[in-house]
């Protein structure tokens, strides 16, 4: 008698990614399936995004196994802008621990576009949450040092450990944004009136700036995320870069305010914590499976690049990433 074998398990929200070569065909049709998708535009808040090439479109994985996989430009570097803020606070949680970081910082979601005011204004103590530009610069004055160099110091090697490479600052970026960020100046000093800002305003602000001008890819955002999945070790290097327990806070605020206003619809249609940035990057993190990142600078109204969150949206469905789907993946 033969014995047919059994079928595998369907791809729910817990378990491990698909087999490579599943992974690998959901990716390049995703990749192709948006290559002619036009719709959004690149940023206007720095001069030099503007110039941004709008067709740039790449998608990379990579899962807790260290496993890679990628289609079209993930090796295009672009300045990673706000997807730096989940990694800023996971070098506060390490350094003054998730409480204090919580008290210091807030963990509330505003509802409200990621470099408003009134945000603070309507809280009775001005906290926020550390992914609007108020509370990751609140954030960034927090990281580990007394001078403003040595914090400098913390974040570059911080956030190259979670890249699992040597990140550097895109000057140009750097020189752009210094000259017309005038909405975070406003919001620094508020920082100061509120009592929340642990350091002088001006070397504050010119940190937060210094970090948001670095330069990434898709793929070093993917291993950034896979790093966050895999209860904070690098899963391509090996180095553990923040203690395990901190993953949880640091994703619980990717997935209440991720995407600042629209953090409801993107949970809502992906289901998993995940990060935008003006420059063109989305993060999204599947936890005990691996990170997504991709890049393309053509962005909706709300600063969220259009074909990352479209991407996001399938290859959740596609691969089982969803946290919240108890279906088959398909």
């Amino acid at each position: 008698m033969t014995i047919e074998p059994s079928p595998p398990p369907p791809f729910v929200s817990t378990g491990s990614l698909p087999g490579p070569d599943d992974v690998r065909r959901a990716i390049a049709e995703v990749h192709q399936e948006l290559s002619g998708h036009g719709e959004g535009r690149t940023s206007d808040v720095y001069p030099v995004l503007e110039r941004a090439d709008p067709d740039g479109w790449g998608i990379a994985l990579v899962g807790v196994s260290g496993a890679s996989y990628g289609a079209g430009d993930i090796s295009r570097a672009f300045p990673i802008m706000s997807v730096a803020k989940p990694f800023v606070f996971a070098l506060v949680c390490q350094a003054i621990g998730a409480d204090e970081a919580q008290r210091l910082v807030g963990a509330r979601a505003t509802g409200r576009a990621f470099n408003s005011i009134a945000a603070v204004e309507a809280e009775p103590d001005g906290r926020t949450n550390p992914m609007v530009n108020a509370g990751a610069i609140a954030s960034a004055s927090l990281l580990p040092g007394t001078t403003p160099e040595e914090k400098w110091g913390a974040a570059l090697e911080g956030l190259s450990a979670f890249a699992g490479r040597a990140l550097e600052m895109d000057e140009e970026v750097y020189a752009s944004a210094s000259a017309t960020n005038t909405v975070n100046r406003s919001l620094t000093w508020l920082l100061r009136a509120r009592g929340l800002l642990a350091g002088e305003p001006g070397p504050v602000l010119d940190l937060y700036t210094r970090v948001c001008s670095l330069s990434v890819t898709a793929q070093d955002l993917a291993v950034m995320g896979a790093t966050l999945a895999d209860g904070g070790v690098n899963p391509v290097t090996g180095q553990r870069v923040i203690r395990a327990e901190l993953c949880h806070h640091v994703l619980a605020v990717m997935m209440t305010a991720g995407f600042y206003e629209l953090s409801g619809d993107w949970l809502y249609e992906v289901g998993l914590p995940g990060k935008s940035g003006i420059g063109g990057g989305v993060l999204t993190v599947s936890p005990g499976k691996g990170g997504l990142g991709t890049y393309s600078p053509r962005l909706d109204p709300t600063g969220t690049s259009v074909r990352g969150h479209l991407a996001a949206k399938r290859l959740s469905r596609r691969l089982g990433l969803d946290l919240l789907g108890s279906a088959a993946a398909g």
